[in-house]
């Protein structure tokens, strides 16, 4: 049984949901009932229903949008790397794909995953809380991308009438090279976002009513010393909490 609310009719398509976010989410939405369609260049293990596929095969996305309810697009490469061969095909190309096939489609609710990259350089220098209402001050060419996406949400919330979400997600390790880094940094910690709270947040992000329009947020777990980044849009448009805190959630990448 779905838990999606009467205004959103439909599976959720969920790009990207092989990666280290993509199992997490999942995971919160089955444990809810959401009935999803998922897509990623990686089988998702125990799915044999998942749509293999990278983002810039038009044929299947416009599959894995058909009578779909809602997007949570996910899918992009996670951090710099070439920009010819990867983040502009992956985060610029099949960017454009994914939310023309959305809007084929008629899909309403788009849930996507910016970065707190986008805001990266105030929060290793302050002031802080870093706010929705601050400056970017993005890093390199992936925050560049992060900034390309919010601001086509945007576009398309403004012209056909959407309830959009992009939320700046925080750092969720893939690897234990991350993991030690987060361990190093106390500033990394305190921006550290788990599993659990990912997929509690984008479940949040897809059921609850919100606005017409483009909104966003934050999402980070509980800090160890300080609010990095500003919880309360969150609070204010989902009403979500996170409950972890660095390390809960750090390891267990198979899961």
């Amino acid at each position: 049984m779905s838990a999606l609310p009467p205004h959103i009719a439909g599976p959720v398509v969920v790009t990207g949901s092989s990666g280290r976010i993509g199992r997490a989410v999942v995971r919160a939405l089955s444990e809810a009932g959401v009935g999803m369609r998922l897509l990623d260049r990686v089988p998702f293990p125990g799915r044999l229903d998942a749509i293999v596929a990278d983002l810039c095969d038009v044929a299947a996305l416009d599959r894995a949008m058909a009578g779909a309810g809602a997007l949570v697009h996910l899918a992009a490469t996670p951090d710099d790397a070439d920009f010819d061969q990867s983040l502009v095909p992956n985060n610029i190309l099949g960017l454009e794909r994914v939310f023309s096939a959305a809007t084929r489609a008629g899909i309403r609710r788009w849930v996507l995953a910016s970065s707190i990259q986008v805001n990266i350089r105030q929060s290793r220098e302050g002031p802080w809380p870093v706010r929705i209402s601050d400056s970017i001050t993005p890093l390199r060419w992936y925050a560049a991308t992060k900034v390309f996406l919010e601001s086509a949400g945007y576009s398309h919330a403004r012209d056909h009438g959407l309830e959009v979400l992009s939320i700046r997600l925080g750092w969720c390790p893939r690897d234990m090279t991350q993991v030690r880094q987060i361990e190093s940094e106390a500033i990394a910690q305190d921006t550290y976002l788990s599993p659990g709270d990912a997929g509690s947040l984008v479940l949040a992000a897809v059921t609850r009513p919100v606005p017409r329009g483009h909104h966003v947020i934050f999402g980070t777990s509980r800090p160890v010393r300080r609010w990095v980044f500003d919880p309360e849009p969150g609070r204010a448009l989902l009403g979500w909490e996170p409950l972890d805190a660095w390390p809960v959630g750090a390891v267990g990448f198979g899961t």
